[in-house]
């Protein structure tokens, strides 16, 4: 109740509306499941291959960085023209035999968690700028570390100066979106390749990541794809829920 003798002033608010916010959210859903389909699917990945080329980023920088946690090197990282990619790295016998397990996992596991660090930062959009210009400094930044194919200094630089110019310039607006779709396409980057993650043999490169773990934790193969697979879900959608969820 305002006091008598004093006008009335509406409060004024930058909020969405709640009825943007649910169709914001909706719309982020169905590009995620849009894009676990569209990765099943032969051609697909040409549609999505920018993100494609990213997904391929995010799951081998999650290799490398984990050793460099562990007390390990992160030697370099390919990326092809394919979508493919290879991490080199080393770590210390000492963490033997949960450290090549942990390194193994955060390929797959790596991206879920920094697409669910993105989209909470959705939150702030003080946040949301730093963390895109976070991002685009660290793909450019990797570029000049790791990376040491051919195709991947020539895509990766590109991938960092748009998100990092996206993060400088863009409006409001679009980098709030911006981020929760690229944090959206990280969560679901555990399924662009969902056979992989369900095989115990990588080809010429040995062991796949779960292969790796089956190795060193004994439970078997399809049991950390299949745990991986729910995980990656589970982080999305809470992730989701946080950021979408009312003061």
């Amino acid at each position: 109740m305002r006091e008598p003798g004093k006008d009335f002033q509406p409060r004024l608010t930058t909020e969405a509306p709640p009825a943007v916010e649910r169709m914001g959210l909706i719309w982020l859903i169905t590009a995620a499941i849009a894009t676990i389909v569209l990765w099943q699917i032969r051609g697909g990945e040409y549609i999505l291959y920018p993100f494609s080329i990213l997904a391929t980023w995010f799951h081998e920088m999650g290799h490398g960085l984990m050793a460099l946690l562990l007390g390990g090197r992160f030697h370099q990282l390919q990326i092809f023209s394919n979508g493919s990619g290879v991490a080199s790295y080393s770590i210390s016998q000492i963490l033997w035999p949960i450290g090549p397990a942990l390194v193994a996992a955060a390929g797959p596991m790596g991206p879920p968690l920094a697409g669910a660090g993105l989209i909470l930062a959705s939150r702030s959009f003080p946040v949301t700028s730093l963390s895109l210009k976070i991002l685009g400094g660290v793909l450019l930044l990797s570029a000049l570390l790791w990376v040491r194919s051919w195709f991947g200094l020539l895509a990766i630089p590109i991938l960092g100066i748009i998100i990092f110019g996206f993060a400088l310039k863009a409006p409001r607006w679009m980098q709030e979106f911006a981020i929760q779709f690229l944090g959206v396409q990280a969560c679901v980057s555990t399924y662009h390749q969902l056979n992989y993650l369900f095989s115990y043999n990588a080809g010429p490169l040995g062991l796949s990541d779960t292969g790796q773990m089956q190795k060193y934790l004994l439970l078997p193969y399809w049991f950390w794809g299949g745990l991986m697979a729910i995980a990656s879900l589970v982080i999305l959608a809470q992730s989701l829920r946080i950021a979408y969820r009312a003061d």
